[in-house]
């Protein structure tokens, strides 16, 4: 008896104890959107809870999360991801005694710095398995799985180290040494790889190894207040004509005015051009690849009504003024055995001077795609003609079980690619390209292609 009534006090003291703890922990910001699966702490979330330090965040497949921190910052999560805030503690009258701390698992996040990680850039770090992420104020994204980390700069600086001697996971704050790299957005299409075996970061072009390319950003992700285009991936929350009228929950209208509604009167909405006139989408809804501008160019109007497409197809990538959907319910189960060949049909392209601001037009010629089903590859090459020369451009990479494909190799392709296959007049294809010419020139554009 004397033993249970021990036992009974010392569950007891520790139950005290948790919820103690739980009590004084610093709450990190509010949950101001969800979408398709998303979990806080293991159960469903919901819009406009609040996050707390220690809680744990994860997504699946079609899931994305917007964490609004308590210092006007962003801490983002997109499919596939998992990730922890390990603490959030802000002392506004002292900020050296700040402490924030962020840990991403696995998949893709990005953290949009508040003011408090402003103030106090000393005690700021983002883990992931491999490395150790400081910043100079900053707005980044990153890619990681348990041996390999890659980050992205979209606004500001930022440090990476690997975990040596002197910068170990549980420590606080950037890592600074000869262990360490730093990478900011002016160095455009480059991206810090860091893998376990690794002692210091590299310095990658970007291609199609993006965080952004891994796991595209919805068209009403937050910005930053300073966010450029980012660094050698799609652009990070492309200002949609419209996207502030998006129904951002569908359960619940719309998820902004849902979360100002609930008391959450700080909720910063999506930046948004002024809109343009969109013509009706030119391809007939029936078919299953669906491809074109949803911005104006050079005077030319948007070819699709992105808001109208991204809530009644699937998306397949976006590419700055680029955009590829998919019929739902159209997905093709490739076969696993034989190969295609496909001849280019259609295409519209354009090079930025990022130097001047200005864009023109360049033409995609001499072009080849071939796929295998075998290995479940792609290959393809084109020429794309410009105002300062032709440039020889190639990819190569894997494709999904239901035609998605994608380049998965940096080192053997020139240009990163996105797109889809269909069995549409017998077999048809498209995807979006982005590709650096040279260190003020930057190509985008879209094809479609059919079958020879």
């Amino acid at each position: 008896m004397k033993r249970h009534i021990t036992t009974l006090i010392h569950s007891i003291i520790l139950l005290a104890a948790t919820v103690a703890a739980s009590a004084h922990a610093d709450d990190a910001g509010r949950i101001v959107f969800v979408s398709g699966k998303a979990e806080l702490g293991g159960q469903p979330v919901a819009l406009n809870s609040t996050v707390s330090e220690g809680a744990e965040l994860s997504t699946g497949a079609d899931g994305y999360l917007y964490l609004k921190t308590v210092d006007n910052g962003f801490f983002i999560l997109r499919p596939n991801s998992r990730a922890r805030i390990v603490a959030y503690h802000i002392d506004a009258k002292d900020p050296a005694n700040t402490r924030i701390k962020l840990e991403l698992v696995n998949g893709v996040a990005r953290s949009i710095s508040g003011d408090a990680v402003k103030q106090a850039r000393q005690n700021f770090r983002f883990n992931t398995p491999v490395a150790a992420i400081g910043v100079r104020g900053t707005d980044f994204t990153v890619y990681t799985t348990q041996d390999t980390s890659r980050v992205a700069v979209i606004s500001g600086g930022i440090v990476v180290s690997g975990f040596v001697s002197g910068c170990a996971p549980q420590g606080n704050g950037p890592c600074e040494g000869s262990a360490s790299a730093e990478l900011f957005a002016r160095q455009q299409g480059q991206l810090l790889q860091i893998t376990k075996d690794q002692v210091k970061p590299q310095l990658l072009q970007s291609n199609g190894a993006a965080p952004d390319i891994i796991a595209p950003p919805r068209p009403d992700e937050p910005n930053g207040k300073n966010a450029s285009a980012a660094s050698g991936s799609t652009s990070p929350a492309p200002a949609i004509p419209g996207a502030n009228e998006l129904n951002l929950d569908p359960k619940k209208g719309d998820g902004l005015k849902q979360a100002i509604a609930n008391g959450n009167s700080n909720v910063t909405p999506p930046v948004v051009v002024p809109p343009v006139v969109v013509p009706p989408v030119v391809q007939p809804v029936a078919n299953q690849i669906i491809w074109g501008r949803w911005a104006e160019v050079l005077g030319q109007p948007a070819k699709l009504d992105f808001v109208k497409l991204s809530g009644e197809a699937k998306t397949i990538a976006i590419v700055d003024n680029f955009a590829l959907f998919q019929v739902k319910g159209t997905e093709w189960q490739i076969p696993n055995t034989g190969s295609m060949g496909f001849a280019l049909k259609d295409s519209e392209a354009y090079v930025r001077d990022e130097a001047k601001g200005v864009m023109s037009a360049a033409q995609v010629q001499n072009a080849s795609l071939n796929v295998n089903f075998a290995k479940a590859t792609f290959v393809t090459n084109f020429d794309l003609q410009t105002n300062i020369g032709t440039y020889k451009l190639n990819s190569n990479g894997s494709v999904d079980s239901k035609g998605q494909f994608s380049n998965d190799n940096i080192f053997t392709s020139n240009a990163s690619v996105q797109g889809v296959l269909t069995s549409e007049n017998g077999g048809s294809a498209a995807y979006l390209f982005r590709a650096r010419l040279d260190d003020t020139h930057l190509a985008t554009g879209a094809t479609l292609w059919a079958k020879k």
